[in-house]
């Protein structure tokens, strides 16, 4: 996912500060209606799984194993109620051993690498279900419950992203109505997500994690991510929690 330190005209710009919603402030996970919890039961997801992962010098970020897991098996996992899933960027083939089957299509934008809302674009033309979860491919902790609870707390709104503890946006984390999105990106013509996603004022969820317990935004954008990262997971294998 792209640091938080971009400013507007950046391609993946997050605000520094708390993201605007819409009324009534930041949803706990966990809470929603129950119309909202019968269309969780029916969404699609779009994996971003592009990027050139510069401050990784070049490495393969998708293909980068925490806890013995890579981190696009990571988010697909998280994604195991989606009725279909939209990988966007090269063909993995160990995916197909986590989601086997024809629901998972591997897609590139164009041209590749050309940066999240035109990865959005593509991807989006696969979708089928009336919602869909977006997500970036380097999320070790993001869980099915995470998934779930954003699909929920969306209710009537557009959509819903996880927010960090300062309030912060993970626009790469969130669900959203399909039809709302289409028409969002036919009358946008930037290149900064947040700049796309932050005007459908989605539903902004928190998620409470216990002490010692990583949070399900930890993205793994520096070398110092990746071995905090491997840090949790090595705990978490000690204390005997996994998935």
């Amino acid at each position: 996912m792209p640091p938080a330190s971009r400013g507007p005209g950046a391609a993946g710009y997050r605000p520094s500060g708390p993201v605007p919603v819409g009324p009534g402030g930041p949803v706990a996970a966990g809470s929603g209606s129950a119309d909202a919890d019968a269309a969780a039961r029916w969404y699609d997801a779009v994996i971003l799984a592009g990027g050139r992962a510069r401050r990784l010098g070049g490495a393969d970020k998708p293909g980068l194993v925490v806890g013995g897991r890579t981190l696009a098996g990571a988010v697909l996992a998280a994604a195991t109620g989606a009725a279909g899933v939209v990988v966007v960027g090269p063909e993995r083939r160990a995916l197909r051993g986590i989601r086997p089957g024809g629901a998972l299509r591997f897609v590139l934008e164009d041209p590749p690498g050309a940066g999240p809302v035109a990865a959005l674009r593509r991807g989006i033309e696969e979708v089928s279900a009336p919602w869909f979860a977006l997500l970036a491919a380097d999320l070790p902790f993001l869980r099915p419950e995470h998934v779930h609870a954003l699909l929920t707390a969306a209710g009537p709104r557009a959509g819903a992203i996880l927010v960090d503890e300062g309030g912060r946006a993970q626009w790469l984390i969130g669900c959203w109505r399909t039809g709302e999105m289409v028409r969002a990106l036919g009358g946008y013509r930037g290149q900064s997500l947040g700049g796309l996603l932050a005007p459908m004022h989605p539903a902004a969820v928190t998620v409470e994690t216990a002490p010692g317990e990583p949070p399900p935004w930890l993205d793994c954008d520096s070398p110092a991510d990746l071995r905090l990262a491997r840090d949790w997971a090595a705990r978490e294998r000690r204390r005997g929690v996994g998935r």
